[in-house]
This record gives C-alpha cells, sequence and structure tokens, in this order.
C-alpha cells in the first residue's frame, strides 16, 4: 500500500487498537492465476515476542482456504472510517479529497488441524461478542448438543495467520495547515453521518501528533 511519510502509523498499540475495532475485514490470497478474496471476522492474538498473530475462520465449501501456503503471504485489510473532504474548507485553493484509516496486514497461514485448538478460537470468538449481546441467558458453545457442535466445526476451517508485515495508512489532513485543519474537523462535525464524525473523532484526538503541541 502506498503511504505517504505523513500518513503512516507506526505505533504497535495503535495498530492493534485498530485491528481489534474492525475486525471484519477481507483476507486475499493467490490462487496461482488469479487473488482470491473474501469477507470475514479477522481477530488479533499476541505471539512469541510481541508478534501479531491473527486468527479466523470460513465454510470449508470455501476453496479460499486451499491456497494457503507457508511459502506465500496472504493479506488481510483493515478498513475503518472514511470521508470525502471539500476543498472548500481549506485556506488556500486545492483539489477535492478523501480521508481513510486503513491497514494492511500481511503473513504466512496456517490451517488448524487440532480439534481443541479450534474449538478454544471459537469459544474465545463466541464469548467476546456474546459478552456484549445483552442475550439472557449467555450464549455459550459448551451449551450446545455435541452432536450439532461438533457437525458445525466439521463444516469449517479455522486458520492462524502469523504476521510478518503491517502497513498503516492515517490520511487525516497531516499535511494541512492549522487553520484548514481545524475547519475539515468543524465541518466534519456539521455532518450527520458516522463515517464523517468517526473520522472527525480521530483527526481531533491525533491533533497532538500532527502539530507536535496539545490542543
Amino acid at each position: 500500500m502506498y503511504i505517504p511519510k505523513l500518513y503512516q502509523e507506526l505505533d504497535p498499540d495503535t495498530v492493534a487498537e485498530f485491528i481489534r475495532s474492525h475486525e471484519f475485514a477481507t483476507l486475499v490470497s493467490f490462487d496461482g492465476e488469479r487473488p482470491i478474496a473474501t469477507h470475514l471476522l479477522i481477530g488479533l492474538e499476541s505471539g512469541p515476542d510481541n508478534s501479531i498473530v491473527l486468527t479466523g475462520h470460513m465454510a470449508r465449501a470455501n476453496q479460499h482456504w486451499h491456497t494457503f501456503s507457508a511459502a506465500q503471504d496472504v493479506l488481510a485489510i483493515f478498513s475503518g472510517p472514511h470521508t470525502y473532504i471539500s476543498p472548500r474548507w481549506y485556506s488556500h485553493v486545492n483539489v477535492p479529497t478523501w480521508n481513510y484509516i486503513a491497514i494492511h496486514a500481511y503473513g504466512r497461514p496456517r490451517v488448524i488441524t487440532d480439534h481443541d485448538e479450534l474449538y478454544r478460537l471459537l469459544e474465545k470468538l463466541v464469548d467476546e461478542h456474546e459478552a456484549d449481546s445483552g442475550a439472557v441467558p449467555t450464549y455459550r458453545l459448551d451449551g450446545l448438543p455435541e452432536d450439532f457442535r461438533e457437525r458445525q466445526m466439521q463444516a469449517i476451517v479455522g486458520f492462524k495467520i502469523d504476521v510478518t508485515r503491517i502497513e498503516a495508512s492515517y490520511k487525516l489532513s497531516q499535511n494541512r495547515d492549522q487553520q484548514s485543519y481545524d475547519s475539515v474537523v468543524t465541518e466534519l462535525y456539521r455532518r450527520t453521518d458516522d463515517n464523517s464524525r468517526a473520522v472527525a473523532d480521530n483527526m481531533t484526538a491525533r491533533r497532538p501528533k500532527v502539530f507536535g503541541a496539545e490542543k
């Protein structure tokens, strides 16, 4: 991914938090002839020596997982808020642009073949998301009939990706002067859509990083 230096995010904690908050990702691999993509939930775990491991699963009937190879990276794309930026908001003549946050994570995949490892992955996923569901009683994997649960597990393929490289782009008007930057934030907050407000929130939160001083 092309990322001008101003827009690069190198802080591992910031990257990890973004991935956890935007875990519905696009997983891309190569089947020898063309790229293949699947949209799915991808979680994040800490590996040895502070390495990053991505986890997920897909339908066994999805041929995508057959492209996984220990000799070739796959790409997980995590997309965040994005919105149109009008040049009318600048203190100088310019052209329209688009502000956005996106992270590309590359790594070597492996299919989970151990039953207990797959079960733990699924149990963790269910417990994390059910915690905010408000459902009573709480839905749990171990509460399902065993034969039903086993059939469902046989119908999926779990995987882990040992991340080898991350590219994080936070394109949030860092190249603008203070007046233009403030104007963009103000105008975005005047909009009512979630994307515009989320971009404005990120711009406000990152202001010290952009200008090197507290607001």
